[in-house]
């Protein structure tokens, strides 16, 4: 059965709209959404359900460590 329906064919356009908003200037929105996408799947591997809040905490996480990353890379 598949959970994406028609009547929402985007389920987390808002959470990466925040968050390209929340890490402009640090991450492209490419990376917001690999980063979603990844905070998704990893989120119905762990509790088998993704909901929006879950996948926004998840795919901050991932940004904030990535920028951290390419800080001391520098």
């Amino acid at each position: 059965m598949n959970e994406h329906t028609e009547a929402d064919p985007m389920p987390y356009a808002e959470v990466e709209a925040v968050l390209r908003d929340e890490f402009a200037g640090v991450h492209s929105s490419t990376t917001v959404t690999r980063c979603v996408e990844a905070a998704h799947y990893g989120a119905l591997e762990v509790t088998g359900y993704a909901h929006p809040s879950l996948v926004e905490r998840i795919a901050r996480k991932h940004l904030h460590v990535l920028a951290l990353v390419a800080s001391e890379r520098g």
